[in-house]
């Protein structure tokens, strides 16, 4: 692997607050928030790159709980509305499936013409699957081309398939769907609407607007694109981050593009410092406090990240989805903010540390617990059924009537007539949460 080169300049040190600063600013997560307005919604997703699709309605569908925490309570008939009327967003695969900008799709159309066309195991044992089950393929496009958009469940009902998909997961001989989904990964159909979780099928050409960009890139312009796209919403990232933001997986030669992407003036490398304090707190660095790694941040940024190491930050406490941008990474959640962070929804009920589907509280520049609720739609509760607090939290009523205001803000959204708080408290915090 070629070593990257060294930069003429040098190289500007910052503070691990002003990391994580600059990180939670990025993600549209300090005080400054868009309107919560079609127009601001947009302008959010835009700037975070991306939405990522989760089933579970637990307390409300991941995707509109992420907007939820940067515009506060909002019409998700106005995200709708982007998707599914204006079209500026569409479902693909990012970092996992997800909403994505329609401006964005040169970017994602290179995975389309790639897919099941590569040499690996993967994508040649897909093309041999997809190629004996021509006769399903073809009636399926055929059908969607006829009466599109179409529902996955009137589809699924439909044709048999030669030869059956085999896994050890819950796709098994799950035939009608996989093609939908390889079909889907090929660009050949989109989601058009959905009703619930019931997603409809049409052509990507009936899908797209006509406005959407068509120019075909080549690898390496996307690489360079989609690494400024996923530095420019993390804020600042090593090479291994840029990689899992946004498009992972679809970043060959990405340390090639970033060396460019410098010498062009486009990118700029950091270095990050613990503060002596924070050091004494954590075993996370060594003992001159550099964090390890090359860290880059994109030039456009770097007015912002001086005004921010000018001490010019302003943060909320707001709750965060488990699919959040901001926490989506693990291993970066314990360097930043010394956060261990795992989802356990498939953690048996005995052996869950915090319950199923748990939300982080973001307070100004630190993650400082977490809560466990459940939206009860029937009756219009939102209940709480524990709140945990991390070790270096603060215990002041102040803080904890910030987490009040943001649970209700919650509540507000899900438009609950009641938070009912159950007996799961931190002590300190008792007078306020009940």
């Amino acid at each position: 692997m070629p070593q990257r080169q060294p930069s003429s300049q040098k190289i500007k040190s910052i503070s691990a607050q002003t990391a994580r600063r600059l990180a939670i600013t990025k993600q549209h997560l300090d005080a400054t928030r868009y309107e919560a307005t079609t127009d601001g919604i947009y302008q959010t997703v835009r700037d975070i790159g991306c939405l990522q699709l989760d089933p579970l309605q637990t307390v409300a569908r991941s995707h509109t709980l992420v907007v939820f925490s940067r515009v506060g309570p909002y019409e998700i008939a106005d995200l709708d509305k982007l998707i599914y009327h204006d079209k500026k967003l569409f479902e693909y695969w990012a970092h996992a499936a997800s909403h994505v900008l329609t401006e964005d799709y040169p970017i994602h159309h290179l995975r389309m013409r790639e897919y099941a066309k590569t040499e690996d195991a993967w994508h040649l044992r897909i093309a041999e699957w997809i190629n004996a089950n021509k006769k399903l393929r073809d009636m399926i496009l055929r059908e969607i081309k006829r009466n599109g958009p179409i529902s996955s469940r009137v589809l699924t009902e439909m044709g048999e398939a030669p030869k059956a998909w085999v896994s050890s997961g819950w796709t098994n001989d799950r035939n009608v769907s996989r093609m939908l989904d390889f079909l889907w990964m090929q660009g050949k159909i989109m989601v058009a609407k959905r009703e619930g979780l019931n997603k409809f099928w049409d052509l990507s050409e009936r899908v797209l607007p006509a406005w959407t960009p068509r120019e075909k890139l080549s690898e390496r312009e996307v690489v360079a694109r989609a690494a400024q796209t996923s530095l420019q919403a993390l804020g600042i990232g090593t090479e291994k981050q840029i990689a899992a933001h946004y498009i992972s997986g679809r970043y060959p030669q990405l340390r090639e593009r970033l060396n460019e992407l410098e010498r062009a003036g486009e990118i700029e490398r950091v270095e990050i410092r613990e503060s002596r304090d924070a050091r004494s707190r954590r075993s996370l660095t060594p003992n001159d406090g550099a964090w390890k790694g090359e860290w880059f941040v994109h030039a456009s940024d770097i007015p912002l990240l001086e005004k921010l190491e000018r001490g010019e930050f302003q943060g909320r406490t707001v709750l965060l989805s488990p699919f959040d941008n901001l926490v989506r990474d693990r291993v970066r959640n314990i360097q930043f903010w010394n956060f261990d962070y795992k989802i356990e929804i498939y953690v048996p009920q005995a052996k869950r540390k915090y319950g199923y589907y748990v939300l982080p509280i973001l307070h100004n520049d630190q993650l400082i617990g977490r809560i466990d609720p459940k939206m009860d739609r029937a009756q219009g509760m939102l209940n709480i059924n524990a709140v945990y607090l991390e070790p270096n939290a603060p215990r002041d009523l102040k803080t904890a009537r910030a987490v009040r205001d943001a649970i209700e803000e919650l509540g507000e959204f899900l438009d609950a007539t009641e938070i009912q708080y159950a007996k799961k408290m931190p002590d300190a915090w008792s007078r306020v949460l009940r």
